[in-house]
């Protein structure tokens, strides 16, 4: 009886052991603000959103003061005035709706801009990752800041600091 479960536990031990996976997580705000070429992405990112965003609240604007001048004039308008002015302030209308569209929309020029700044980044991020992995093998690598719910992490998993080391950076300049 002893040596059927001394069997029974040595084979589970060999089965389990077979099957282990090794786990690590990396937490990718941290890595990014490590990354020089990200802070000046997002900076050239956020003046082009000001810029388009200044230029929307010109044109809406303009279209307020154009409204409040059909609202004064319109006791002394022709019928005929009042549909080209309405027609005006209509078609302006449309102008900031699609100019907003072209430059904030979900294929807008800012959305493209930020895929050819952060694309490359996250690239070289994603390799980087991949090589830590490969070279302690490692499974699988969380990122801390992704959907995946992390309820608990050992900080001796954490492989963000060895994916900056990766990156040719320097980890420890920014606090976590």
């Amino acid at each position: 009886m002893k040596k059927i479960i001394l069997l029974l536990v040595l084979t589970f031990t060999a089965f389990t052991s077979t099957f282990a996976q090794r786990f690590a997580f990396v937490d990718s705000d941290y890595i990014l603000k490590h990354i020089p070429e990200y802070a000046a992405a997002q900076k050239q990112l956020a003046a082009l959103s000001d810029q388009w965003q200044k230029e929307v609240n010109n044109r809406s604007q303009e279209i307020d003061r154009l409204y409040k001048s059909y609202e004064a004039d319109q006791v002394l308008m022709t019928a005929d005035m009042k549909k080209r002015r309405e027609a005006e302030i209509s078609d302006k209308e449309k102008a900031v709706k699609d100019f907003q569209r072209q430059k904030f929309g979900p294929d807008g020029e800012l959305s493209k801009k930020s895929g050819a700044l952060i694309k490359p980044i996250q690239d070289r991020l994603t390799k980087a990752i991949q090589t830590v992995a490969e070279g302690e093998d490692l499974d699988m690598i969380f990122d801390k800041n992704s959907e995946v719910i992390m309820l608990y992490a050992n900080p001796r998993y954490d492989k963000s600091a060895d994916v900056i080391t990766k990156l040719g950076l320097k980890p420890g300049v920014f606090a976590k």
